[in-house]
């Protein structure tokens, strides 16, 4: 099987790129004109052709696809403002699927995220699956939710239009070695000073090289077509769990101020009430004082991998202890 992989060149890109040459497939991995590609680690690789492109230029996009069976779109934009992530996001993924067509390369796994949910309007202690609701304000979201929510609807299109063979999977967030903050846990101001929200909410963590594990298995299952997998670990801890275990990997204790998740909830949407009332939303509030971003982040969930483990007949290869183990160079597995 040969795969064309966008985004390769990110995190979860390069470990991505990794899975599938290690199952023996052939990979052309579609990086940035900027990237450095001796710093690749697969890079020589025999069954690996870089292609340095820019996807908001589509020009070189349907060549890049001939002798392709399948796609992996990785890119995204995840910071800056709405018509940067636009861009990179939405027009990128237009542009890609374009190609596809005209190449007649339906096989597509695109990766979505946990971001598109309606966090709000979902009842505290609810677990989190394929059919939970998705978000119906995002205009109230950050824009890289907004932008993501876009780009499922461009491909369930591409799916109905033109016959695609989608894959949508939803990671959780994606941890691995320099990557273990994360934004559920509250604010790392710096090294030497954390803001933690809450404590026992669950955390939807999925270890950099299960979720990898996921995607290529996706790719080769034809059960997974026309279905969309939430992809998080097994062994999920809450936050003040998963902190514990990060403090465990420090050399030094940060300075951590803690929160309680009821107090900033009736913070944040005291606050978003005045400035909408009061202030005619004149004032843009932090995000944290926004109540559908600050329950995305922080609400007590829970979250389900059961139907990407049905669908997939997969299991994630590293429990959170094996995980952290491997990102603190006591493991085989980074």
């Amino acid at each position: 099987m040969k795969l064309l992989v966008t985004g390769a060149s990110g995190f979860l890109g390069q470990y991505v790129v990794t899975e599938a040459l290690q199952r023996g497939c052939k990979v052309r991995a579609v990086v940035r004109p900027s990237i450095d590609e001796k710093l690749l680690p697969w890079n020589n690789h025999p069954a690996l052709e870089l292609v340095l492109m820019d996807l908001q230029q589509p020009d070189r996009l349907e060549d890049a696809l001939q002798d392709v069976n399948a796609v992996v779109h990785l890119a995204a934009a995840k910071k800056g403002n709405f018509d940067t992530q636009y861009g990179s996001t939405v027009v990128a993924t237009t542009h890609l699927l374009q190609a596809m067509v005209a190449a007649k390369v339906l096989r597509l796994v695109a990766i979505s995220t946990f971001s598109v949910f309606d966090y709000l309007h979902i009842r505290r202690g609810e677990i989190i699956h394929e059919d939970s609701p998705l978000e119906r304000e995002p205009e109230q979201r950050d824009v890289y939710a907004q932008t993501k929510l876009l780009q499922e609807n461009i491909v369930r299109d591409f799916q109905e239009k033109y016959g695609g063979q989608v894959t949508i999977l939803r990671p959780g967030m994606i941890y691995g070695r320099d990557h273990l903050w994360n934004a559920c846990l509250g604010a790392k101001v710096s090294d030497r000073l954390w803001i933690r929200i809450g404590s026992d909410a669950q955390i939807p963590l999925t270890y950099v090289e299960n979720c990898a594990d996921a995607i290529v298995t996706a790719v080769e299952c034809d059960g997974a077509i026309g279905k969309t997998l939430n992809i998080v670990d097994d062994d999920l801890p809450t936050q003040s769990v998963y902190a514990d275990k990060l403090l465990k990997l420090m050399p030094q204790s940060p300075l951590t101020i803690s929160i309680n998740w009821t107090v900033m909830r009736l913070l944040a949407h005291t606050t978003w009430l005045c400035n909408k009332l009061l202030l005619a939303g004149k004032i843009k509030l932090p995000s944290i004082l926004v109540p559908a971003r600050l329950h995305a982040r922080f609400k007590p969930l829970g979250y389900s991998n059961i139907r990407a483990q049905q669908v997939l007949n997969w299991k994630p290869r590293y429990s959170l202890d094996a995980a952290l183990a491997c990102c603190k160079g006591e493991g085989s597995g980074e």
